[in-house]
């Protein structure tokens, strides 16, 4: 068996592949749930909403749901939600055991709004939504609800009559028996009661105790069954897997559509556009996390994370459908515009004819119950704090993390990191974290370090500290099976591992080789996980170790689809496909809470992780899994990380260079220009790959590849700011152009450019050998400034930059300041003290604004207020500074050593005013091509309120 499983590994991961194998994973055809929700085609409704049972509370309108099909009824609730949010939820009223609903992910309860009927008839039940002025109409045959804005449509369910709820029942032969038992026992009762007391003797005994409403309780499930199961209903085979599906068919799907949308987006994740395809004619956009290496680009297959939310915008509004569900889920995109070209859209408007675009999406689950939330914006901002309302706010990450991070698969030893981390100051690189891969532990046993190799963790992590720098290091969900090993023997002991459908420990092959799968929907599974991470129990662990969280799908290299059997039992009895979605956002969490807790609850943690869920967010960072060295995955990870923001993830990366397969030197250059501008910035490779340290390319690559690290550098502190405000706000860092321009349609599907905030727009070179690109710049009467050439740009227009090998087209937007730290360090925590140069890009009005957050960059300090935030107003000529939170009180020796004022006209003279009265005059040059001002060493401490005038 063990050799079996090292053969098993060595074909999937060390044989080299030109693309993943497509049939290790599941179409919707060979998914028997996903083909019956299919099957159903659209039409009228089946389900009625028997509006005479209709209850309504002050939060809550209670419906039930009955399916003319067999009169199986189903329970409807209809929250209003404060913040312009609707909650639906359908389940079974009596259902033969519960159906499982997503813990943990909402962060509380959201506040009611009240709802009050405002008309009614024999089928039609009207209800205002709060205080918003939005309207649900109810039409009882066939069943569906309408969201009105006013006299708008914004959003129909089930108005394609797509709703199909499959109820938990027994098998149709045990049915049988059941009522054929439950009729003798009946018949045997009504002949004992004939029979005298001499005769009884001969009656044979009862089998089971019944009575007539037990047989009308098993025929009225009966009903509920169709005629004939199906196949995959009660057992699904795949490959050699059997998955046997005690619980029988348990699905749930819903449709709801979109008049006047054509543009959506979200559901990550997904190697596609960033603008959601339609799927008709091809399978539906899966949301399944499973290790899928090398993965193929443009189709809708699953990757790593799920996150169920889609996203809705058009000129005038922005929306949201949230299907909160953990299952594998499918979504089906259909568009009654679909294939029709621009230009035939033009000759329909022309002739004052065509029909409203409008998009249609079906979500369909494996089992749970339906509970979905509905965002109606209207803006999208609106849509990001509302779903942020529910699932929590980016996590404010250590300053350190937002720095360059060096890995690959693996550093040999502690040699080998000694020298790389030389190399990086040899060569005059900056660098915050080196990494471990999996070589690292012990056999990969993790919470340990290999004795050979790495003998003395805390003397290596030592002297990365001196240089303040950081390292993580691997730590997986898969244990290795070893009786001498301290961590399976302890999870094993207290029967926390993940079961089989028979009861006994689940076991599976991954990079140990036979292992055990810890069960982390157990608090007290990630209890115990936490408590690994103290520096007693994490032996050669320091505060300056950080974690990775791998293969959290989980992968499970000898399993269906290269994960867990979807029978296997987590605590409480659910079955893994109830949670098999959620399993790496438990990961990420018991991890985090770990770091958390080892420093006694001060100090702010880093975990990446390659799973997800709605919710991961508030854990830390995401990257996009094992992509390779092609200008195509480049490419892809610009949607990739955008779809990733939209649905609050905003920390989010690509392995710079590609994982698999070796860069041209231009590919991994261009690499390193696009990574320096997106939020997590890491290069790492396959352990079979070349070594690419930025200094094993040549002079003047390694060259090109210092000055992409020294602006990200330098743009740190407005790094810091986007995510101070994603944790307050819920703002996507990096953002679709169309978010901060909603109505221009012509940005509606760009995703080769995108913003950083509002201030910065971003254009990475991602072709090969590109002398040019082209390049949107957005927005009626704005400007734009190149921001290294200062050239300035009026918007809205197309054109065309001439690039070089050196060349990052970025753009800084006219009316933003921009704080930047201008002078070169070895590492992010070298800069603290660091002064500040203030970028202050005027507009056509002649004002900017900006904003700055500052703490120490590592603690929960700024809980207790201990923070700068900080505004910068530029307006008639005077640049002012003041507080934006006066709550907030931080002390910093860092000062302003320069501002930049770009697009301004010369002056004669410029003044330094500080809140006590006193002033001084300040020097300056102006350049006259540019029309860019730089006043010298105002001097001024960053947390003093001050006004410079310019005269």
């Amino acid at each position: 068996m063990w050799l079996l499983g090292a053969a098993l590994i060595f074909t999937v991961w060390f044989i080299p592949a030109l693309t993943v194998d497509r049939s290790n994973f599941k179409t919707c055809d060979q998914s028997s749930f996903c083909q019956r929700q299919r099957k159903l085609q659209p039409g009228l409704s089946t389900y009625r909403a028997a509006l005479g049972s209709a209850k309504l509370s002050s939060d809550k309108l209670q419906v039930q749901l009955i399916d003319e099909r067999n009169q199986a009824s189903l329970l409807l609730e209809v929250y209003g939600l404060d913040g312009n949010m609707t909650r639906i939820k359908i389940n079974e009223i009596n259902p033969l055991k519960p159906r499982y609903e997503v813990p943990d992910v909402l962060v509380g309860t959201p506040l009611p709004e009240n709802l009050r009927v405002t008309e009614q008839d024999d089928n039609t039940l009207e209800l205002s939504l709060g205080e918003t002025g939005n309207k649900l109409l109810m039409t009882g045959t066939p069943f569906r609800l309408d969201i009105l804005s006013g006299q708008d449509l914004v959003l129909s369910v089930n108005s394609r009559g797509l709703l199909h709820f499959e109820h938990l029942r027994e098998r149709k032969d045990t049915l049988s028996a059941k009522v054929s038992s439950a009729v003798g026992n009946m018949w045997h009762k009504v002949k004992t009661l004939f029979t005298s007391d001499s005769e009884k003797k001969d009656v044979p005994a009862e089998t089971d105790e019944a009575n007539p409403e037990e047989v009308e309780s098993v025929k009225e499930e009966e009903n509920k069954m169709p005629e004939v199961d199906e196949p995959g209903m009660w057992d699904e085979t795949f490959k050699t897997h059997t998955d046997s599906k005690p619980n029988g068919p348990s699905s749930v799907g819903l449709d709801f559509s979109l008049p006047g949308f054509e543009n959506v987006y979200g559901i990550p994740e997904h190697a596609d556009n960033l603008k959601l395809r339609t799927t008709e004619g091809t399978d539906p956009y899966r949301l399944y996390n499973l290790d899928v290496f090398q993965y193929e680009l443009y189709n809708t297959m699953a990757l790593y994370g799920s996150v169920p939310l889609l996203l809705a915008h058009n000129t005038k509004r922005t929306l949201g459908i949230f299907w909160l569900n953990a299952a594998e889920t499918w979504v089906d995109i259909s568009s009654n515009i679909a294939g029709k070209t621009l230009l035939s859209k033009m000759f329909q408007y022309m002739q004052g004819g065509g029909e409203t675009p409008q998009t249609d999406v079906r979500w369909m689950s494996e089992s749970g119950i339906i509970d979905v939330f509905l965002f109606l914006g209207p803006s999208p901002f609106n849509v990001f704090k509302q779903y942020a309302s529910l699932t929590g706010t980016q996590a404010l990450p250590p300053y350190f993390s937002l720095g360059y991070h060096q890995c690959r698969w693996n550093y040999n030893d502690e040699e080998d990191v000694r020298n790389v981390d030389a190399g990086f100051d040899e060569y005059d690189l900056p660098y915050d974290v080196i990494w471990l891969d999996i070589e690292h532990a012990d056999g990969k046993r993790y919470f340990t370090w290999d004795p050979h190799k790495f003998p003395n963790p805390r003397n290596m992590l030592s002297r990365l500290k001196e240089k303040k720098r950081k390292m993580v290091a691997i730590v997986d969900p898969h244990i290795k099976i070893d009786s001498g090993y301290r961590i399976h023997n302890d999870i094993q002991s207290q029967n926390l591992y993940i079961k089989t459908k028979d009861g006994s420990d689940y076991e599976g092959w991954c990079w140990p080789g036979s292992a055990a799968y810890p069960d982390f929907t157990n608090p007290e599974m990630r209890q115990w996980w936490a408590s690994m991470f103290s520096y007693d129990k994490y032996e050669g662990s320091m505060d300056n170790l950080f974690v990775w969280n791998d293969m959290n799908e989980p992968s499970v290299f000898n399993g269906p689809e290269v994960t867990m059997h979807k029978d296997a039992v987590h605590w409480g009895g659910w079955e893994h496909r109830d949670v098999h979605n959620l399993y790496g956002f438990y990961v990420q969490r018991a991890t985090t809470e770990g770091l958390i807790q080892r420093s006694g609850g001060k100090e702010r943690p880093f975990v990446l992780t390659r799973a997800f869920f709605a919710g991961s967010q508030r854990y830390g960072a995401v990257w996009t899994g094992d992509n390779s060295a092609e200008w195509d995955h480049l490419k892809i990870s610009i949607p990739m990380c955008l779809s990733l923001s939209l649905v609050g993830i905003s920390f989010c990366g690509a392995d710079v260079g590609g994982f698999f397969k070796n860069p041209e030197t231009e590919l991994l250059v261009r690499w390193y220009q696009a990574g320096a501008y997106q939020p997590f910035f890491r290069a790492h490779a396959h352990l079979d790959t070349p070594r690419r340290e930025p200094w094993l390319h040549g002079d003047d690559n390694m060259a090109v590849i210092h000055d992409a690290l020294r602006q990200r550098y330098t743009l740190l502190p407005f790094w810091y700011t986007l995510f101070y405000k994603a944790l307050r706000e819920g703002d996507p860092v990096m953002r679709p152009l169309w978010v901060e321009f909603p109505s221009d349609a012509s940005t509606f599907a760009m995703d080769s450019q995108y913003m950083l905030g509002s201030a910065l727009l971003v254009h990475p070179v991602t072709e090969a050998k590109a002398r040019g690109v082209q390049v949107y710049l957005p927005g009626d009467g704005e400007v734009w400034y190149d921001v290294h050439s200062y050239q300035r740009y009026e918007a809205p227009q197309t054109t065309y930059l001439p690039v070089t090998i050196n060349s990052i087209p970025v753009f800084q937007r006219g009316g933003s300041i921009i704080p930047r730290k201008d002078r070169p360090r070895r590492s992010s925590d070298c800069m603290q003290a660091d002064p500040f140069t203030l970028y202050v890009a005027l507009n056509v009005q002649g004002e900017a604004r900006g904003e700055l957050f500052l703490d120490d960059g590592h603690s929960f300090n700024y809980e207790q207020n201990e923070f700068l935030f900080r505004e910068f107003n530029y307006s008639q000529g005077k640049l002012t500074a003041s507080s934006l939170d006066p709550s907030g009180v931080f002390k910093t020796p860092s000062w302003i050593e320069r501002i930049i004022i770009i697009g301004a006209t010369k002056p004669t003279s410029i003044t330094l005013s500080l809140a006590g009265g006193s002033e001084s005059s300040l020097e300056f040059a102006y350049d006259q091509p540019t029309s860019v001002i730089t006043v010298r060493k105002p001097g001024v401490n960053i947390a003093s309120d001050f006004t410079v005038s310019l005269r």
